[in-house]
């Protein structure tokens, strides 16, 4: 395994760091587990790596991220994806500890999914995937 891929940070705990405190998501828990008592009716960003690739010669971790935002009515719910999906665009750029986000590309845009394990829950999905570099 590659030194420079032992140095990268935890994609997911770039993204909750970076999110869970910007004005635009005030009220809302962003992490990468669900709070206590979730029920999916909460303000809620869940963040989660489900793939991507570490690519040896470029130097160059490519994680794809989905994003699952919950609200207590679909309109909310919607309104935090939008306002989630337009932070995590503004992400290019960021140094995050070893790595800098070169990259922010959405492989999926927001999209309605009903999660049928919290029926009371809105929620929609995001999937992004990112470039991260040495930095």
């Amino acid at each position: 395994m590659s030194e420079a891929l032992l140095s990268f940070p935890d994609v997911e705990r770039l993204i909750v760091d970076n999110l869970k405190y910007r004005p635009e998501l005030a009220g809302v828990v962003v992490d990468n587990r669900p709070p206590s008592g979730f029920d999916g009716t909460q303000k809620v960003v869940l963040v989660s790596r489900t793939g991507g690739a570490w690519v040896d010669d470029l130097h160059l971790d490519t994680p794809i991220v989905e994003m699952e935002v919950y609200g207590p009515d679909k309109t909310t719910a919607h309104a935090v994806s939008l306002a989630m999906r337009a932070a995590l665009l503004q992400l290019r750029g960021t140094v995050y500890g070893t790595a800098v986000v070169t990259d922010v590309v959405e492989t999926e845009a927001v999209r309605w999914l009903p999660d049928y394990n919290r029926p009371a829950g809105n929620r929609y999905l995001t999937t992004v995937r990112f470039s991260l570099r040495p930095a």
